[in-house]
């Protein structure tokens, strides 16, 4: 490569590009940086980050861009540069590694040294220049590991091998359950009763996650009768909307609170992370009636279809923390920068909005947050909620369009396809529940985009940027996917996208499928070879990709009759159970698939179309369960698979309703479906 890049200059990662310039030989994963450290017998260094991480690029300035450490860099070891956001199966595996070698959990960057074969022998996250924050200087840990590899070998060999034994003993086997019970969400509800915060809403202290899995059980648990889960999901919810976690001028979350008061954030915001929040705002809305919900739910579906989806449909990953050299410089304002955005009558109320009338709250700046709602300002100011709304209105706008003339964040432009699967589903929820049609059109523009550009012969691609598509699909692409392509049914039926469905599953069991133990594994039967194939149950940054799969299961099986899609949700249940037992809140994407096999609700199809089905629907959303599921199958849709079929179109609409093992005689009146319900 030239003097000025390095081989990521060939990537077409926009977190590999970033590093493109540095004065470290870095190379891209694959066998070229294999072989070398194998025919040099040199350690491997492997940093894995992502585009949107404050961290990394704090330590991409501090070291990788340092000549003398690069120097340092490039004598002792070979440097491999990993993209988390297309490679997660390395991610996983080098996180567990951190896990077992640092005796705590990891996070990015991810530092791990490596011999040769792959195997870690030393762990840690990010390393400062200097020594500070209690950790050792990246230099002195450079020398320090290059002396262990090369002077302590018996040693570290045989670390080396407690640590792959230790990888194979965590690989998700175990004693699957005999019978499948409730006692896992019990505990979960029990331990989430612990952890509350009963002042700010969330779990435990700071950092401050919004832990969407969890709160999508309570809100489940909540809307089938559980008052005490329905307040814990409903003032997280709230308190997170109205806290600095939430864009009050442009939608959408970030990434996590520093403080238990949700008040300053990192600045990165996750499609993942939106997508997940997305549906709950609109459940909580559908449930409650509260029109805050709907509002958050909205701004955020606006933000996703202005900010972060493709020309051609499909959604992008992440916008960065940092602009003009700053972490969240582009979100907060000085005083200045405000009142040269605001008529000065219009100051007042937004600082009382906004939490502007105390001291400055991130680094001599102001990052805005709702403290008052507007009945209390009404209360406050003597003026109607009504007009308050309007004015705040004009107030968002104004400083909206004031912060739009900014340096903005990075972009990553890359289309990730679980990423994608799980905002096809919030968008698809959100857009049937607060009936967006707009919102609806923009998952099945996303969907239609992978369907072209991430197929490759049948098979699944993981992502996609500047027109090439790469890298073979996870499990969790493939479930995300199912997930969000059956959420985007039941709020339009298009001919054709319940076929790609099934083809998608059909390929999970194919490939993914562990036949003597249950449960998928991340990577498929024909992947590269790794020194572990992960196979876990519990959500991470994003929630398991065996939970999401048991539950598309469970669904598309029902719905078509496939028996060897329900017997395969089962097995990964059973193969979960342990796990979820003996750490039930971080299972809980596994058990919200548990408790809809516990507890399956009669899944609907109504054949129909038009005003026609205006009853209906109006008796379903009446009877609001976020569990139940309703397809709208038009009288005239064609090649309907499996026993989906058997739900004839009739002159008049009609619904058929089935449980598991029986469906019910067609209902043809909207008054009959409502005393069933």
């Amino acid at each position: 490569m030239s003097a000025h890049h390095n081989r990521l200059a060939r990537e077409t990662s926009p977190y590999l590009q970033q590093h493109a310039s540095n004065p470290v030989d870095w190379y891209p994963w694959g066998e070229e940086a294999l072989q070398r450290a194998r025919r040099e017998d040199k350690p491997i260094l492997l940093s894995i980050g992502y585009s949107a991480c404050h961290w990394c690029h704090v330590m991409a300035h501090e070291s990788f861009e340092d000549r003398d450490t690069a120097r340092r860099m490039n004598a002792l070891f070979v440097n491999v540069k990993v993209d988390r956001e297309e490679r997660p199966d390395l991610d996983r595996i080098y996180q567990l590694a951190h896990q077992i070698l640092a005796g705590r959990p990891g996070g990015w960057p991810l530092t791990v040294f490596l011999a040769p074969d792959q195997t870690p022998f030393f762990a840690g996250t990010y390393f400062p220049r200097e020594r500070r924050y209690g950790l050792p200087a990246f230099n002195d840990v450079l020398e320090r590991v290059s002396e262990i590899y090369r002077d302590h070998r018996h040693a570290l060999d045989d670390q080396n091998a407690a640590v792959r034994a230790a990888l194979q003993q965590r690989a998700g086997d175990g004693e699957a359950a005999a019978r499948l019970d409730d006692r896992p969400l019990i505990a979960a509800r029990t331990a989430l009763v612990a952890s509350y915060d009963p002042r700010y809403g969330g779990f435990g202290e700071a950092p401050k996650f919004p832990r969407a899995p969890e709160l999508a059980l309570l809100l489940h648990l909540g809307v089938a009768g559980d008052g005490e889960a329905a307040r814990m999901a409903l003032h997280s919810l709230r308190a997170m909307a109205a806290g600095g976690l939430f864009d009050h001028l442009g939608g959408g979350f970030f990434r996590y609170a520093v403080d238990a008061r949700w008040e300053i954030p990192h600045f990165e915001k996750m499609l993942y992370d939106n997508a997940l929040l997305l549906p709950l705002y609109a459940e909580a809305w559908r449930f409650t009636g509260e029109a805050s919900f709907r509002d958050v739910a909205e701004r955020t579906a606006e933000w996703v279809m202005r900010e972060m989806q493709a020309p051609a449909g499909g959604y992008y990953a992440a916008l960065d923390a940092d602009s003009e050299g700053h972490e969240g410089r582009f979100y907060s304002w000085s005083r200045e920068e405000l009142a040269a955005a605001l008529p000065v009558a219009d100051l007042p109320l937004a600082a009382a909005l906004y939490g502007l009338d105390g001291p400055a709250n991130f680094e001599g700046r102001w990052h805005l947050q709702r403290r008052r709602t507007l009945a209390e300002l009404a209360d406050q100011v003597g003026l109607p909620a009504a007009t308050l709304a309007e004015r705040e209105t004009a107030i968002r706008a104004a400083l909206f369009e004031a912060r739009a003339q900014r340096t903005r964040p990075g972009r990553d432009e890359k289309v990730l396809t679980g990423w994608n699967g799980l905002m096809m589903r919030g968008m698809a929820v959100a857009g049937r529940l607060l009936g967006r049609e707009d919102f609806v059109h923009s998952a099945q523009r996303a969907l239609d985009f992978l369907r072209t550009h991430l197929l490759d012969d049948g098979r699944l691609l993981a992502s996609w940027k500047d027109n090439i598509a790469l890298l073979p699909a996870y499990l969790d692409d493939h479930a995300f996917l199912v997930d969000g392509i059956l959420a985007q049914l039941e709020a339009r039926w298009r001919d054709g996208d319940l076929s790609f469905a099934i083809a998608l599953a059909d390929l999970l069991l194919e490939h993914f499928e562990d036949e003597s133990h249950g449960g998928f594994f991340f990577t498929a039967d024909d992947h590269e070879r790794l020194i572990h194939r992960p196979k876990t149950f519990g959500d991470e940054s994003l929630p398991a990709g065996n939970g999401a799969a048991a539950s598309a299961l469970l669904r598309l099986g029902h719905l078509v009759g496939r028996l060897d899609f329900t017997d395969a949700a089962e097995r990964t249940l059973r193969a979960a159970w342990p796990h979820a037992q003996r750490h039930s809140t971080s299972h809980a994407g596994v058990l919200l698939a548990l408790r809809e096999y516990l507890a399956p609700r009669p899944s609907i199809v109504l054949r129909g179309s038009g005003t026609a089905l205006d009853a209906w629907q109006a008796v379903l959303a009446r009877h609001f369960d976020p569990g139940r599921h309703v397809l709208v199958v038009p009288e005239d849709a064609g090649d309907l698979p499996g026993s989906l079929a058997e739900r004839e179109a009739q002159p008049a609409p009609v619904a058929y309703v089935c449980e598991p093992g029986r469906c019910l005689p067609p209902i043809h009146a909207p008054e009959h479906l409502a005393a069933l319900l």
